[in-house]
């Protein structure tokens, strides 16, 4: 594992709550949480770290400013030149977009998450965001392309149709709306998002590990993959999970009526 960069602390700031949960903080608050070179290095240690540390069951990704969950590129490394900071080779841009992991994220969003912040949203696997929030992808607006992903991930977390509006205009969809259209999980006000969605990764860490990693990893197949192929993969999955410590685990402590003491093996 590479030292950690000293951006971790300063520009993200990472802990760990609630004992199996990491949460990630955007931390540039006097440029709205906007991603330089020094988010993308230190978001890209953070999903190798959670990614390699076994007591990490989910991630939780927010920010510290008020008034935005991420505003995007910093618009000012770009006009220096130093657009290419704001990738990373393995996690692309802000070391998430494009980042190799198995665990699952939420994007925790209190506040407006658009272009590049939209993009980091829907990197994530849920969206817990509050009644207040927004999300868009303004790029045509400006003559520019939103290249992290969200022109494809937007049209698979909603209606084809919705999609297509939102990226032909640039326009932003309010939270409210985006939950009654699925790109939202859960919806709450500004004060009690991170409260919602700890509840929410609460509720997943206490499930087995390997049980939702697996799991995860074929529901994701399923964008790119032909049901006659993810059968396959679901079979052997199947056996590897079946096979496992917690497999066993698991049926004794209902028997017992205990909680389950999960190995993640």
């Amino acid at each position: 594992m590479s030292d950690k960069p000293e951006s971790v602390g300063r520009e993200v700031l990472y802990d760990v709550v609630e004992g199996h949960i990491g949460l990630v903080r955007l931390n540039r608050p006097d440029k709205r949480n906007a991603v330089n070179g020094d988010v993308a290095i230190a978001m890209d240690w953070i999903v190798k770290e959670t990614e390699r540390d076994p007591e990490i069951r989910v991630v939780i990704l927010a920010s510290t400013a008020d008034g935005a969950f991420c505003a995007g590129a910093d618009l000012s490394e770009i006009s220096k030149g130093r657009g290419h900071l704001l990738s990373t080779p393995d996690g692309g841009f802000g070391g998430l977009a494009t980042a190799r992991r198995e665990k699952p994220w939420i994007a925790a969003v209190a506040a407006p998450a658009l272009a590049g912040g939209c993009e980091l949203a829907l990197s994530c696997d849920m969206i817990v965001a509050s009644d207040t929030a927004r999300f868009g992808l303004p790029e045509v607006k400006r003559g520019l392309f939103a290249g992290a992903g969200g022109v494809f991930r937007l049209t698979r977390r909603l209606p084809a149709a919705i999609a297509y509006e939102l990226v032909a205009t640039g326009d932003p969809i309010d939270a409210p709306r985006a939950y009654s259209l699925g790109l939202v999980n859960r919806l709450t006000t500004a004060d009690k998002v991170m409260d919602e969605a700890i509840s929410l990764a609460k509720a997943i860490s206490i499930n087995a590990p390997l049980s939702v990693r697996e799991s995860l990893k074929v529901a994701r197949m399923s964008f790119d993959h032909p049901e006659s192929e993810l059968w396959q993969v679901s079979r052997k999955t199947s056996a590897l999970v079946f096979s496992s410590e917690d497999a066993r685990e698991g049926p004794i402590a209902f028997l017992e009526k205990r909680a389950p003491v999960w190995k993640g093996r």
